[in-house]
C-alpha cells in the first residue's frame, strides 16, 4: 500500500530536514519511495528492523538507489523506540510508519518456518534470529493452559482442541517440523474442509507469541505519540483483525480520552485529545494492488496526527 501510505505522508515535503522513522523497514520499499518523493526536503529516515537479514538486503537496495545519506539503519525492535532515539540524540520525530506482520521475504524464505509450503522445515518463526524463543519452544514447552491462551489470543477458534492435541502428541516425542504440527492440527479439527489453510490461525498465533507482536503494541503506540512533533503522523498497516482492533482502539482513546459521564454537558475530567484520527475507516488496498500482490488483501492502513 505504498501509494496510499505516501499520500498521508505528503506533509513531509513542506518540512525542512524532517526526521522520519520506519519502524519495520523490511526491504525498505516504503522508505525508498518516500525519500525519492521527498528528497528536496532533505529527509532523514531512521530505518529499524529486528531481522538482520532483511536489514542487509535493505542496505544494499538503499546503496543501489544512491540514498545512503538519507538513511540511518538500526538493528533493533521498534518497541525500543525511546532507547533507539536516545542513542541517536533525537528528541522528536516528524513521522513514523509501522508495517506489521511478516514480510514477503520472510514468507518466501522457507527455512524460517513462517509458511506451510515445506513440511520438512523446523518450527522457527523468529523474526530476530538471535533470540532463543522459537515456535519449537512454544509448542514443546508450554503447558496446555498457556498454549490455549496463546492460540485464543491469536484468534484460533479451536484453541482448546489444538492445545490438547499438541500436549498429547508431545508424549510420544517432540513436535519438530512444520509438517509435524500440521498433522496435529488436522487430527484435532475439521479444518481440512475450510476455505483457508487449516494451519493459518494456529501459525499466526504462534508467530505473534514468538515475536511478542501484540502485548507491547498499545504501550509502544503511546510512546510514539509522545515523541511525535506537533503535526507529525503515525501510520500503521495491519494484516489481521486482532492487530487492527488494537490499533483502532488505542487511536480512538488517544483522540477522545474523556472519561466524563455522557450526560454531562461538557468535559470536566481534564483529559484532552493528543491526536486526530485521519482515517475514519481503514484504508484498504485496491483491487489492482491485490492482483499484483495477493498477500496485501487483508492489509488495513490507519493514520493519526499529533495535535
Amino acid at each position: 500500500m505504498t501509494k496510499e501510505t505516501l499520500h498521508f505522508l505528503s506533509y513531509l515535503s513542506i518540512l525542512n530536514e524532517p526526521i522520519f522513522v520506519d519502524g519495520t523497514l523490511g526491504l525498505a520499499g516504503h522508505s525508498i519511495s518516500l525519500v525519492v518523493e521527498k528528497k528536496e526536503s532533505k529527509i532523514k529516515v531512521i530505518g529499524i528492523d529486528k531481522d538482520a537479514t532483511a536489514l542487509k538486503i535493505a542496505e544494499k537496495k538503499i546503496k543501489e538507489a544512491g540514498l545512503v545519506e538519507n538513511f540511518v539503519l538500526v538493528h533493533d525492535d521498534f518497541h525500543n523506540i525511546n532507547d533507539i532515539l536516545d542513542n541517536l540524540s533525537v528528541k522528536k520525530i516528524d513521522g513514523m510508519l509501522l508495517d506489521l506482520g511478516v514480510s514477503s521475504m520472510q514468507l518466501d524464505d522457507k527455512s524460517r518456518g513462517f509458511s506451510f509450503s515445506n513440511p520438512e522445515i523446523a518450527l522457527d518463526m523468529r523474526m530476530d534470529q538471535s533470540q532463543s524463543k522459537s515456535a519449537f519452544t512454544v509448542v514443546n514447552t508450554y503447558n496446555q493452559k498457556r498454549l490455549e491462551d496463546v492460540l485464543k489470543n491469536g484468534e484460533e477458534w479451536h484453541f482448546r482442541k489444538i492445545a490438547a492435541a499438541i500436549v498429547s502428541s508431545r508424549k510420544t516425542g517432540p513436535i519438530v517440523t512444520v509438517g509435524d504440527l500440521l498433522k496435529v492440527i488436522n487430527a484435532a479439527t475439521s479444518k481440512k474442509y475450510s476455505k483457508t489453510h487449516p494451519g493459518t490461525d494456529t501459525f499466526r498465533a504462534l508467530r505473534l507469541e514468538v515475536n511478542d507482536e501484540i502485548s507491547r503494541l498499545a504501550k509502544t503506540i503511546n510512546h510514539i505519540v509522545q515523541i511525535l512533533a506537533p503535526g507529525g503522523r503515525l501510520a500503521i498497516i495491519t494484516f489481521h483483525s486482532l492487530e487492527d482492533r488494537i490499533v483502532k482502539n488505542i487511536f480512538k482513546q488517544l483522540a477522545d480520552p474523556c472519561t466524563c459521564p455522557a450526560q454531562l454537558p461538557k468535559c470536566i475530567c481534564g483529559k484532552t485529545p493528543k491526536v486526530k484520527v485521519l482515517t475514519k475507516k481503514p484504508i484498504t488496498p485496491s483491487s489492482d494492488e491485490i492482483k499484483i500482490n495477493p498477500r496485501s488483501r487483508s492489509a488495513k492502513l490507519r493514520v493519526i496526527e499529533k495535535l
